[in-house]
């Protein structure tokens, strides 16, 4: 390649780097939208019942909101359809945590009590080095 031809394509690197930026952006925004649909329907699959007729009815809705958007280009309104479902789906998730949360606790004193592990999780165990003569 000859300077010119270098310079030129330098040029336009330059020129479409905050297109390439904007771009990325919005890719990025898009995949985080994805994925929260993803783990919110999983989440109502596994738990829905946990949640109230109003919470359900939210989530759906704040749902379809954001399957609707989340392949547009307008980076604004999927990062307001991320927030919105987040919203919508934080009190299910909290009340899973809580729920998880108290079966630990429960798992963890039923375990103190058998005394089968301490409270760091290590085990006391025994070795032997073997060196080998060659």
């Amino acid at each position: 390649l000859s300077d010119a031809e270098i310079d030129r394509m330098v040029k336009d690197a330059e020129a479409n780097a905050e297109a390439d930026r904007k771009f990325e952006q919005l890719v990025t925004a898009r995949n985080s939208l994805e994925g929260l649909i993803h783990a919110t329907k999983k989440t109502l699959e596994e738990a829905g019942d946990k949640a109230t007729a109003d919470e359900q009815a939210a989530i759906q809705a704040a749902l379809s909101e954001a399957e609707s958007v989340v392949k547009s280009d307008d980076k604004e309104k999927i990062e307001a359809s991320t927030q919105k479902l987040t919203e919508a789906s934080s009190s299910l998730a909290q009340k899973l945590y809580a729920e998880q949360q108290a079966s630990a606790n429960a798992a963890g004193g039923a375990q103190q009590a058998g005394g089968t592990s301490n409270e760091e999780g290590a085990f006391d165990a025994e070795f032997e080095e073997v060196k080998e003569d060659k």
